[in-house]
């Protein structure tokens, strides 16, 4: 424990009370020696007044030195009266007293230790409340309720041990409302995974059905046919990998091979990889910035997130239109943008692009909604972070680099 305030607190407390005791301890037994003393002192001033009147030649000199020899012998004239000197008390009023202060000396032992006594019930029924409260706690969080409060302020090892216990449940409740979400979200990929694979596949299987019931079919309807279930087949393909490379991420089971490279290689090798749809589409791809940009970064995985951000593009283009792409950078990051002067993105799906699955009402049919996710994943892994800005006039992606 960090400390043990109470401990000292209750030690503090108990050392107190004990010196005050032992003070009004002390002063009882002076008090005790000058009673006894006093009345010795009175006894003797009687008798040395006694021995004045019948002896006058024993002055009162000789007499008190007498009494404060100790090397004078005498026999025990006391004994003659049944007074025993070594036991007992020639002076009735001291035995008296002392049974007077036998009898305070016991109360004060009693009170002290009573005092004692409580002072450490009432410390240990606090540490006995405090360990029934953790107990009650950890019971509580075997039970799964993590909605539990500490009310304790003090700073004794006890509740401490309570606050890091209180700090260990909302770590718990944490991971708790994450697993449930992290189900929900597993629960609704599978969900999603399963309608994207369910269009294609009964597609597939109805093409197959007509290719089986009808075998005196046209070539030509043949050949539709076959190109239709590629089609869907790639599909297919393209969301299962898409899927495969997602469930990596999020297992942290992919490696990135950083290194320094040039962005417009970058640029140029997503630019390649879509050029069969520019070409389908009539997309002209314009390029602008330095050519001596640097990033630190997997370049595999940069051109499938540029590649994936482009298809967004000319999907979203018209065709014969355009798509800018330019690239610059300052003193703090390296800055790609990507515009397009399509139908734009409607302000209701904007904030849900970058979700997985997500399809907003300007989607492509045969768009999975999966593309701009796993960009959004492979950027950040990056040190990298990416925005868009939409309207009716088109789209523009804002991707910076940082640490380059």
């Amino acid at each position: 424990m960090k400390n043990k305030v109470e401990l000292k607190k209750y030690l503090r407390i108990t050392l107190f009370i004990s010196i005050f005791l032992l003070i009004f301890w002390l002063i009882i037994n002076i008090y005790e020696y000058n009673v006894y003393t006093s009345n010795f002192n009175e006894k003797i001033n009687q008798i040395i007044g006694v021995l004045n009147e019948k002896y006058p030649l024993l002055t009162e000199i000789e007499i008190i030195e007498i009494l404060n020899n100790d090397n004078v012998e005498t026999s025990n004239i006391l004994n003659k009266y049944g007074i025993d000197i070594q036991k007992q008390s020639v002076l009735k009023k001291n035995d008296k007293d002392f049974f007077i202060f036998i009898v305070l000396d016991l109360l004060f032992m009693s009170f002290s230790i009573i005092i004692l006594i409580l002072l450490f019930l009432k410390y240990n029924k606090k540490k006995e409340k405090d360990i029934n409260d953790i107990t009650n706690y950890i019971e509580q969080i075997n039970k799964k309720n993590y909605e539990l409060s500490i009310d304790s302020i003090s700073e004794d090892e006890l509740s401490i041990l309570k606050n890091e216990i209180y700090k260990t449940t909302i770590i718990l409740k944490e991971s708790a409302e994450n697993s449930n979400l992290d189900k929900l979200n597993l629960k609704k990929s599978l969900e999603d995974i399963s309608h994207q694979l369910k269009t294609p596949l009964t597609s597939i299987l109805i093409m197959l059905d007509n290719l089986i019931d009808n075998p005196d079919m046209d070539i030509s309807t043949k050949e539709y046919f076959i190109k239709d279930i590629k089609r869907e087949v790639i599909n297919i393909n393209f969301l299962v990998q898409a899927i495969l490379k997602l469930s990596r991420f999020d297992s942290n089971t992919i490696h990135f091979n950083k290194e320094y490279v040039n962005l417009e290689d970058i640029i140029n090798g997503a630019v390649k990889n879509v050029s069969t749809l520019c070409d389908l589409r009539n997309i002209t791809i314009n390029i602008k910035g330095n050519e001596n940009i640097i990033i630190y970064c997997d370049y595999k995985w940069q051109v499938e997130a540029i590649t994936n951000i482009l298809k967004n593009c000319i999907e979203h283009s018209k065709n014969g239109q355009t798509v800018e792409l330019s690239f610059s950078k300052n003193n703090v990051y390296s800055l790609l943008e990507i515009k397009d002067f399509g139908t734009g993105i409607s302000k209701k799906d904007l904030p849900h692009i970058f979700e997985r699955f997500y399809k907003g009402e300007n989607s492509n049919a045969e768009s999975i909604g999966i593309g701009l996710a796993l960009t959004k994943t492979i950027i950040e892994e990056d040190n990298g972070t990416i925005n868009v800005n939409s309207s009716e006039n088109g789209t523009i992606f804002k991707i910076k680099y940082f640490g380059n």
